[in-house]
């Protein structure tokens, strides 16, 4: 596309880099023309920087030698191990639920959990601002989509009593997320639970982003709101805190998760996890309930405030509540492009979010926090981050267009 090459050619094209290195708090990163970009790693998801511990590491290791690298089929068919079952029984155990189904990616289980359990004929509220395989996942499903304003509990009990007002009998599933990945907001799960058993809907949570390293012992919002146990579903993915690509779905109702294992097509017609991910999984998991688990969530947190007061400091304002998200606020999108590139060059590594991930003139960085990550380290970042900001508006109030293509 002309406006991809016309960005590549001003250096203002900051997707598709590789990473050479493991990715910690320090990483090295090359761009798409193989020119080498290290620095400060901003840009990877291992929140309690579980990759490289040694007991992660080793349960992999093991997993490689009694299994192999390869699942070797569907979940549904022959593809579980029984260090993958073995996951199911501690992630159940976690979240006081009964029942669990893993998925090969996290994409897979919001798309199939969603997919899998809504006909045409039923009704799904979803968040304005849900993750893009949650909103594929409910238009596949049904066109009886209705979106509620963001984390606004009063919008989605209008939506829901507009379809009892019409359809007193018809399935509804109300779809949100624990923690908003670009703006590190969460809703009162507590208030949309009582709406849905009011209404007779069924409420799906997303925990991508804050199982493990947020809340009591790492149960994220549904912990600290003491829901555990209460949601009706909750789905999540392992690939922010638990050091693996790979996802769930959990439950207290089996016939749901019988149902999404029939009809939920990416855990059906994909190869299950591979017994590597299941054993990274696990070992993290065990980790995140241990005292260490409450330690590295602590380093985590330091290191978000440090960096939040830093950016306060510099009169920014980062959005949403302290989470491993950190969300730097820009708008103009030519200003995120300029300031992105010249972060490049100065050693800080982050991404960019712009139209169609946020609306139109909501551009922002999105800094992912790491318990590696030293106060020193993420408060020299923020001051370069600010400083960059600072120049690329000047930049652009000099005259320079290439930004904006």
């Amino acid at each position: 596309m002309e406006w991809a090459d016309a960005r590549r050619t001003a250096g203002l094209w900051p997707y598709n880099r590789s990473l050479d290195s493991a990715p910690g708090a320090e990483a090295r990163t090359f761009d798409e023309e193989g020119r080498a970009l290290p620095g400060r790693n901003f840009g990877s998801q291992d929140y309690l920087s579980l990759g490289p511990h040694p007991a992660v590491r080793a349960a992999l290791l093991r997993a490689l030698d009694d299994f192999g690298p390869h699942s070797a089929s569907s979940g549904i068919l022959q593809g579980n191990t029984r260090l993958s079952r073995d996951l199911e029984r501690r992630l159940a155990e976690f979240l006081e639920l009964e029942n669990v189904m893993l998925f090969p990616t996290g994409w897979a289980a919001g798309f199939g959990s969603i997919s899998g359990l809504v006909r045409q004929y039923d009704y799904i509220v979803l968040d304005k601002l849900a993750h893009a395989c949650l909103q594929a996942g409910a238009y596949s499903a049904t066109s009886r989509v209705l979106r509620n304003e963001h984390n606004d509990v009063g919008s989605g009990r209008q939506r829901l009593e507009e379809i009892r007002r019409d359809d007193a009998d018809a399935a509804v599933l109300v779809v949100t997320e624990g923690l908003f990945s670009l703006d590190s907001d969460s809703p009162s799960i507590e208030l949309l639970q009582e709406a849905c058993s009011e209404f007779e809907a069924t409420l799906m949570v997303d925990v991508a982003h804050d199982l493990g390293a947020l809340g009591p012992a790492g149960t994220g919002r549904i912990g600290v709101e003491g829901m555990l146990g209460k949601v009706d579903l909750v789905m999540g993915s392992f690939s922010k805190t638990f050091a693996s690509n790979g996802g769930f779905l959990a439950s207290n109702r089996r016939s749901a998760i019988d149902f999404v294992r029939a009809f939920g097509n990416t855990g059906t017609f994909s190869n299950a996890l591979s017994p590597t991910q299941a054993a990274v999984v696990t070992a993290a998991l065990e980790i995140v309930r241990s005292p260490e688990g409450d330690r590295l969530r602590e380093d985590l947190m330091r290191a978000v405030h440090a960096i939040r007061d830093a950016f306060s400091k510099c009169e920014i304002e980062c959005l949403g509540a302290p989470s491993a998200i950190v969300i730097v606020p820009v708008g103009d999108e030519a200003v995120a492009r300029v300031a992105g590139r010249l972060l490049v060059g100065r050693g800080v590594l982050v991404n960019v979010f712009e139209f169609p991930a946020v609306s139109i003139g909501s551009a922002r960085f999105r800094l992912q926090m790491m318990a590696a990550h030293t106060e020193a380290d993420v408060r020299d970042a923020a001051s370069v981050v600010a400083q960059a900001v600072r120049d690329a508006r000047s930049t652009l109030d000099r005259g320079s267009g290439d930004a904006r293509s």
